[in-house]
């Protein structure tokens, strides 16, 4: 399994930064190789990625969020396995610290090529800065999720 980690600051108060990250369905946005996501219900997220020609889809859990705080979440089902955590630390007034920890475990020939030639970790590096613009650009979140989820709640 590979480590995934970056942090980007955002010139956005942490409850834009945290909201507008809850926005799961419009990561395609700002993610690259991320065709859709449709978020099922508070909890769970169904991801369609092209990557390399490979389309795969899967399916994930939020298993721990905190609003203005954390997001962590694991895949449940589907061609891809990984886990993950996002989390958010006010800066000052204006500006957030967003920091994405991700463990990766490549599947097929094309992930495991990916992950060798550091691929997946330029990747998120990418889909990082491309966050920053992203929500920099717009000025304010496009809506928010506020609930909590706690480890073991089903």
């Amino acid at each position: 399994m590979s480590k995934v980690k970056e942090t980007v600051e955002v010139e956005v108060p942490v409850r834009t930064a945290y909201n507008q990250w809850t926005q799961f369905e419009e990561f395609p946005n700002f993610m690259e190789g991320v065709e859709e996501v449709r978020q099922v219900d508070d909890r769970h997220n169904h991801w369609t990625t092209k990557i390399g020609g490979v389309r795969r889809e899967f399916d994930t859990e939020i298993i721990d969020q905190l609003p203005d705080e954390r997001i962590a979440w694991r895949t449940v089902s589907g061609d891809t396995q990984q886990k993950g955590v996002v989390s958010f630390q006010r800066v000052d007034e204006t500006h957030t610290r967003v920091e994405l920890v991700m463990d990766v475990e490549p599947t097929g020939l094309a992930e495991k090529a990916a992950d060798l030639t550091g691929t997946i970790d330029r990747r998120v590096k990418g889909d990082m800065r491309r966050f920053k613009e992203y929500i920099e650009t717009r000025g304010g979140e496009s809506g928010a999720w506020r609930g909590r989820v706690r480890p073991g709640d089903a």
